[in-house]
């Protein structure tokens, strides 16, 4: 599937991994995940796309976001949205697919493989244009939930589909072996051995 010649770019849309990777039961290492694909073709870049709460004082992801931002990937995040539905319940939007598509598509010229990690079946069209500029797309994401994550017509569209459940035991760790943080943990960026 992989050619040690092709540039890669890594797509992930973070919020879907993680509830793909949570709803198959295992937590992502991205320190292995990278590795892994370095070990594949050339890896050019790995972004990852996630959206903040801005104004709380201490946001759970903001660690691993400090981490990914210093080793190797490129994050993009954005505030979410939020907003009083017609029920007057709090809710919250943060979508990244906007800014995910338009990254892809200024990076087509620059790779040969695009590896998009996201079952949304809202990014079939992203795919189809890409393949139309002659590259090839890989989706990651499981067909082992049920239902699955991945949207079927996003699945056709791919030129591969990788269940992210075969990739389990090379880019995962048992919840387990998660670190135990404090509530406020400090982030020591010279620390290699930090997995997220």
């Amino acid at each position: 599937m992989f050619d040690a010649r092709e540039k890669v770019a890594l797509f992930i849309d973070g919020a879907n991994l993680y509830s793909t990777a949570k709803a198959i039961g295992f937590d992502i290492d991205y320190k292995r995940l990278l590795k892994e694909f370095q070990g594949q073709a050339y890896l050019l870049r790995a972004y990852y796309y996630t959206a903040l709460i801005e104004d709380q004082e201490y946001s759970s992801i903001r660690p691993l976001i400090d981490w990914l931002d210093y080793n190797g990937y490129k994050v993009i995040t954005k505030p979410v949205k939020e907003f009083v539905d017609s029920a007057g319940r709090r809710k919250v939007k943060g979508n990244m697919d906007i800014e995910l598509a338009v990254d892809a598509m200024e990076l087509v010229e620059s790779v040969d493989h695009i590896v998009l990690f996201s079952g949304d079946g809202d990014f079939r069209s992203l795919v189809e244009a890409l393949q139309r500029k002659g590259r090839k797309v890989s989706v990651v994401s499981t067909l082992k939930t049920q239902p699955p994550m991945i949207a079927d017509d996003l699945r056709r569209q791919a030129d591969h589909f990788i269940d992210l459940a075969s990739l389990a035991n090379k880019i995962g760790r048992d919840p387990s072996e998660r670190p135990q943080r404090p509530p406020m943990p400090e982030i020591d960026d010279e620390d290699d051995d930090d997995d997220y």
